[in-house]
């Protein structure tokens, strides 16, 4: 893997650029009643939303790889707050997949998806209990 950069600049009160270093940029805000303007997700919003992204990429380019014909993706994570310094507790994944492929094999493909996507590597390696569903749909 190769070095990832981000770069952070506070724009007002909250409100932040962030970007990549390649040209990619997004905005990120606290929500009001956190003295936010909401422009945009929380960081850790953003973290979740990373993790849900990871998947649906990592979840595609092993589908391709296996030559399983795959028709739509959805990927939900829903992060449960924790009691503990860590900020989750949990990382509930659902995935529905529209597919022709049996539903054994598509929870299979999930199994190889969470032992190489690299941001559920972080979520693990943080303890966060990871649980996940893979519904098929025609």
């Amino acid at each position: 893997m190769s070095e990832i950069l981000a770069h952070a600049k506070i724009i007002k009160n909250f409100t932040s650029t962030v970007d990549n270093g390649r040209g990619h940029s997004i905005i990120i805000d606290l929500p009001i009643e956190k003295g936010g303007e909401d422009k945009g997700p929380t960081a850790l919003e953003l973290a979740v939303m990373g993790l849900a992204g990871c998947i649906s990429t990592i979840y595609t380019l092993i589908s391709k790889k296996r030559k399983v014909e795959i028709e739509n993706l959805e990927v939900e994570v829903k992060a449960l707050p924790s009691k503990t310094r860590v900020p989750f507790s949990k990382a509930i994944i659902n995935v529905k997949v529209k597919s022709r492929e049996n539903l054994e094999d598509l929870e299979k493909i999930m199994l190889l998806t969470m032992r190489t996507c690299p941001v559920g590597s972080i979520f693990s390696a943080a303890g966060i209990e990871i649980n996940m569903k893979v519904e098929k749909y025609d």
